[in-house]
């Protein structure tokens, strides 16, 4: 008969701890932050990125000077660039730092659902055009939404000024093929 009652109290006894963690748990201030709604940044600082971490790319057109070595470096292939090389006569403009550009950039695209965030197109960039950037939500709900054309965004060359350097340069290499066909 001891035990009996021994075992009710035990029971009742661990019914009140636990009745008395949840009553102080129901009053202490909450941890967990709502993400998509309270940003993790909006707490004071509570979650800051750290300098060196690997996020989204993003490219400076003005210091591009379309040297492919970004897209080489790429271990997954998700950067496409397309150059036009320049027509004597017709400079396209310099870089933002005052170098010399050889190549219009008539389209660079980096394909964001392949990426890998290795960083490596940084490190073999020349002008440090391409740079890592702490933005880390991108999501979408559509995979062709994660492609940018970061000639377009930027709005560096337009669809006409591409197409009137193509010809440009097409015109160029017609008439060097007919002077090389030609004797003098």
């Amino acid at each position: 008969m001891k035990d009996y009652f021994k075992n009710v109290w035990l029971g009742v006894w661990t019914a009140l701890i636990g009745m008395r963690i949840t009553i102080d748990h129901l009053f202490r201030k909450n941890v967990t932050v709502q993400y998509p709604n309270v940003h993790p940044k909006d707490k004071a600082g509570w979650m800051d990125m750290p300098s060196n971490a690997r996020n989204r790319l993003y490219v400076d057109m003005d210091e591009c000077n379309g040297c492919n070595s970004c897209a080489r470096a790429c271990p997954v292939n998700c950067i496409s660039i397309e150059t036009v090389r320049s027509v004597p006569g017709d400079a396209p403009p310099p870089l933002a730092s005052g170098g010399k550009r050889n190549l219009w950039v008539s389209q660079f695209e980096i394909d964001f659902t392949k990426c890998c965030f290795c960083s490596l197109c940084t490190e073999a960039c020349p002008t440090g055009a391409i740079v890592m950037t702490t933005e880390f939500e991108y999501s979408s709900y559509n995979r062709y939404d994660l492609v940018y054309n970061f000639v377009k965004l930027q709005n560096s060359m337009s669809d006409e000024k591409i197409a009137e350097v193509k010809e440009k340069w097409a015109e160029h290499q017609k008439e060097k093929k007919k002077e090389a066909v030609e004797p003098k």
